[in-house]
């Protein structure tokens, strides 16, 4: 008798799968996808991580002053990593670099804008799409407007993830703000580079109260941050602001479900119009819901006690990924 309950547990136990490691099951490499920007030929660089079996891919576009690096920030382990979590749970991820930062390649600012990002990243999706039944592009701050002309020109995904990033502007914090920006070439790390005068990066010893605040001052976080900073380009601003909220914005193209991801604290929520209702999600959805009267699906979620850059908030964060977990699933 005790012989039979022992092989029936040992059955029993081979039948139940056991979770390994994220890091043994996915398989991460470096792609740089040759791209059509406007009227010339670039390359955009990308991390892609595959877990075993994955049939969803998230295409991520950092925001702004960063890079692909913004989706797996290595600080304190893995619990700052969008990437990790996404691959933990079955996601392929393809976070890339916006074209002029990080690896991609760096033309004349003048051809950087979010229209050609938008293009960019729909040749990085074509690419990719075979291999997946469902892709969802997202992204953060100016990268989340290159995510939405990218879903709302070309109509190639199923979803679309937008965080850091509202139609309405608290314009009386963000100006401010905008002035620790400085043309890259006086930078003494990024004016290494030769880039041109239309390239822009943060003020030394600006990012946390610029990105940060009124999140902890974390020493490690910080010295991470500005060691990684990069660059914008002032056409990315100028058309984010023109296809976001002062013209017909590119967001009443899109016809798939939309996730808006926001903190209270940043400067794209507030009492409208200077700035969405982030008071809780209800009241997300309801205040972003006419920028997107195409789309057949808008949730939200609110991060309560961080700045513009919450993937750096470990408090929000398990919380945070297992909303986006749930919600890609359910579309």
């Amino acid at each position: 008798m005790r012989f039979r309950r022992l092989c029936a547990a040992v059955l029993l136990a081979a039948l139940i799968p056991v979770p390994t490691p994220a890091s043994a099951q996915t398989s991460c490499e470096d792609v740089y996808t040759p791209v059509q920007f406007g009227l010339i030929r670039q390359t955009m660089y990308g991390r892609l991580c595959v877990p075993q079996g994955a049939k969803t891919l998230q295409v991520l576009v950092p925001g702004g002053t960063y890079t692909s690096g913004y989706w797996d920030i290595p600080v304190d382990g893995d619990k700052r990593s969008v990437t990790r979590a996404m691959n933990g749970a079955g996601i392929a991820t393809m976070a890339v670099d916006r074209i002029g930062s990080g690896k991609s390649t760096k033309p004349l600012s003048i051809l950087v804008d979010v229209p050609n990002q938008a293009q960019a990243v729909h040749q990085v999706i074509e690419k990719l799409r075979p291999r997946f039944t469902k892709v969802i592009v997202g992204g953060h701050s100016i990268g989340s407007a290159i995510a939405m002309a990218e879903a709302g020109t070309y109509k190639d995904v199923d979803g679309v993830l937008v965080t850091g990033m509202t139609h309405q502007w608290d314009y009386v914090r963000a100006v401010p703000a905008l002035t620790n920006l400085i043309p890259a070439p006086l930078d003494l790390k990024l004016g290494l580079r030769g880039l041109d005068v239309g390239y822009l990066t943060t003020v030394a010893g600006s990012r946390y109260r610029m990105f940060h605040a009124p999140g902890p001052e974390v020493a490690a976080v910080t010295a991470w941050d500005e060691a990684n900073k990069d660059v914008v380009s002032a056409g990315e601003f100028v058309t984010t602001a023109l296809m976001s909220n002062l013209v017909l914005p590119v967001s009443a193209a899109i016809d798939v479900p939309v996730m808006t991801m926001q903190t209270s604290a940043d400067y794209f929520c507030g009492t409208p119009p200077l700035g969405a209702d982030c008071s809780s999600a209800p009241a997300l959805v309801r205040s972003e819901k006419p920028f997107y009267p195409s789309a057949p699906r808008l949730d939200g979620y609110v991060v309560n006690g961080y700045g513009h850059v919450f993937n750096f908030d470990t408090k929000s964060a398990d919380a945070y990924h297992a909303a986006l977990v749930a919600w890609q699933r359910s579309i």
